[in-house]
C-alpha cells in the first residue's frame, strides 16, 4: 500500500519471491527521485541470502555500488560489487575467504506489462513508483562466484593438510631433465636413430 494514497499496488508475480518486509530497505522509490544520477550503497552479509533460501556461503561481506540515472522515459543502473564470501575449498574443505567482485546493468523501461525476460532489460507497468533490486544484488553476487573454489594456500602451497599431503603423494612425477636424459643415454638405439637423421 502507498503510504499516502491509501491505494494498493500489487508487485507482479516473477518480479521477486521475497517478501516486502525482509527486503525493504532494497526498495527504491524512484517517483521521488528527480531526473539525473543518484547513488546507492548497501552491505551485504549472509542476513541478505537467508532470504533467498542460500546458504552456499558460511558467512559474507559485501559491498554493493549501485548508480541509478533516471531519465524522462526510463532507468538506467549500474551494479558494482566487491567482497568476500567465506567457502569451502573444492579440493581440501578448507574454508577460507574467496575474494569476488563484479559488475551488471540493467535497463528499465514502461510498458502495458510486468516482463522481465531479458537480463539487462525490465519492463516494469505503467503506474510503478518503486523498484526493488535485491534480486538483482543476489543474482550478480551469486554469479561471480567461481564454480572452482581453490584455497590460495593450495596454489603457493602454503596450506598443509592431510587431504593435500595424500593428493601431493597421489600425483604423477614428471622426469626432471637429468632423468630424461640419462633415459636417453642408456638405450643406445637412441643414438642410430639420430645419426639417421643427421646423414640425410
Amino acid at each position: 500500500m502507498h503510504p499516502n494514497s491509501g491505494i494498493c499496488f500489487l508487485i507482479p508475480i516473477g518480479q521477486i519471491d521475497v517478501e516486502m518486509s525482509k527486503t525493504k530497505e532494497f526498495l527504491i522509490p524512484f517517483v521521488g527521485l528527480k531526473l539525473g544520477k543518484h547513488h546507492f550503497e548497501y552491505q551485504i552479509n549472509n542476513k541478505f541470502f537467508e532470504n533467498f533460501d542460500y546458504d552456499e556461503f558460511q558467512s559474507s561481506d559485501i559491498k554493493v555500488n549501485l548508480v541509478l540515472e533516471k531519465g524522462s522515459n526510463l532507468l538506467e543502473l549500474n551494479f558494482k560489487h566487491k567482497g568476500t564470501v567465506n567457502v569451502p575449498c573444492d579440493l581440501t574443505g578448507e574454508d577460507f575467504d574467496l575474494p569476488i567482485k563484479g559488475k551488471m546493468k540493467l535497463i528499465v523501461r514502461f510498458g502495458d506489462e510486468f516482463n522481465n525476460d531479458n537480463e539487462e532489460l525490465l519492463i516494469l507497468p505503467h503506474g510503478e513508483f518503486e523498484l526493488d533490486v535485491a534480486q538483482y544484488i543476489y543474482e550478480m553476487i551469486a554469479l561471480s562466484v567461481p564454480l572452482k573454489r581453490v584455497h590460495p594456500g593450495v596454489k603457493d602451497g602454503s596450506l598443509q593438510t592431510p587431504a593435500l599431503t595424500k593428493l601431493n603423494e597421489l600425483k604423477v612425477k614428471e622426469p626432471t631433465k637429468e632423468e630424461s636424459k640419462k633415459e636417453e643415454d642408456i638405450d643406445p638405439r637412441w643414438d642410430k636413430l639420430k645419426q639417421l637423421l643427421t646423414d640425410k
